[in-house]
């Protein structure tokens, strides 16, 4: 059996697999030594809706753990946003005899059960951008209450003068991401003050650009065009699904987002969107494979995790942990982060619809 699970491939095949492994592992020794060599970091991420996990996280996290420990192989997946999935490519990382897995939670709430039988193999955990919950090892993101702050802020700037008498939607991401409470938080609490009221708001779930579009739509069929002046959206993903709907019933206000992504950039410069936030992904991505690839050795970790976190329930605590900070990224300084930074190429963004945009912007 250890053989012929050394020669899995986390891929599609894990998610088939998954079951059957964890099976082989129970009815043997638990799975405690299923064939891992001590060079192998599992690494699973959450949805590939949002285009930064695919284009960013995974080949920065990859190419850092491959640079710190050639001889190191990396066991990918991606669950689809689906968390049994997640838990059967979980499950089938420890039943292999991983030692060390980085994990991106699809539902935060259901990691405690996974974390705490892996910590009892031996497994440690890193959470990655969104901490799970369990007996994690260390945790790497961002402060994420303040960048629910920092869109409020911008939302906010952009009303201009009106602000104080705007009313607002709201459009939170999803429940079972343990970020989306902290950004709805951190908005709330500029929002709640620097407007003048939150008039609808809706969690959708997964992130979903379709469904952000439809609520956006019972929204404007609820208030009317002309009853909310701006709307909050928590990431670029769905404020595209927002704008849509606002350009479909002809209605031009402020819409934020989160992740800089490309098309959320080229709406910027458009002027369909009024910011985003932007997140230095490669820090991120480069202290979490450098956190795994320690230790996988049995090295210390505590210049890496300066601070403790809390997990969203409470139970755990002085989670290590490494926060980073994010900034407003606007038209008027797309050329000087994005750009400068290396993220995308002026090239990437300015495409011919885009042209005209980004030399007035200064994108070049």
């Amino acid at each position: 059996m250890n053989a012929r699970t050394r020669r899995v491939v986390i891929g599609t095949a894990a998610v088939s697999m998954a079951l059957s492994l964890a099976a082989c592992g129970k009815a043997g020794d638990g799975g405690s030594d299923g064939g891992g060599d001590g060079k192998t970091i599992g690494l699973l991420l959450p949805e590939n809706k949002t285009t930064r996990y695919e284009t960013f996280d995974r080949p920065i996290i990859e190419a850092k753990i491959k640079a710190l420990c050639a001889d190191c192989e990396v066991k990918y997946n991606n669950a689809a946003q689906d968390t049994e999935t997640q838990k059967k490519q979980f499950d089938a990382l420890v039943t292999q005899g991983v030692k060390v897995i980085i994990l991106d939670s699809v539902d935060y709430k259901a990691t405690k059960s996974w974390v705490q039988q892996a910590e009892k193999k031996g497994v440690k955990v890193v959470a990655y951008d969104r901490l799970a919950e369990g007996p994690i090892s260390a945790y790497v993101s961002y402060d994420n209450e303040k960048i629910g702050r920092l869109q409020g802020e911008a939302l906010v700037k952009a009303l201009g003068a009106k602000a104080k008498d705007a009313n607002v939607v709201m459009i939170n991401g999803s429940p079972t991401d343990p970020n989306a409470p902290l950004f709805k938080k951190g908005a709330h609490s500029v929002l709640d003050t620097g407007v003048k009221k939150v008039v609808y708001e809706q969690d959708i779930p997964d992130w979903s650009p379709d469904e952000a579009n439809k609520k956006m739509g019972a929204a404007i069929d609820s208030l009317g065009k002309n009853g909310f002046q701006g709307v909050y959206s928590a990431n670029d993903g769905m404020a595209g699904g927002i704008i849509t709907a606002l350009n479909k019933q002809g209605v031009k206000v402020p819409v934020g987002g989160q992740d800089a992504e490309l098309a959320g950039l080229q709406r910027i410069l458009k002027g369909d969107q009024a910011f985003t936030i932007y997140k230095q992904i490669k820090p991120e991505a480069e202290t979490t494979a450098e956190i795994a690839v320690r230790l996988l050795k049995g090295e210390k970790i505590d210049d890496l995790v300066p601070t403790k976190v809390t997990s969203l329930t409470g139970e755990f605590k002085d989670i290590p942990a490494k926060l980073y900070d994010a900034q407003i990224v606007t038209k008027e300084n797309i050329a000087s982060t994005i750009v400068a930074d290396g993220v995308y190429k002026a090239a990437d963004i300015c495409t011919a619809e885009y042209k005209a945009a980004c030399d007035a912007a200064g994108v070049k």
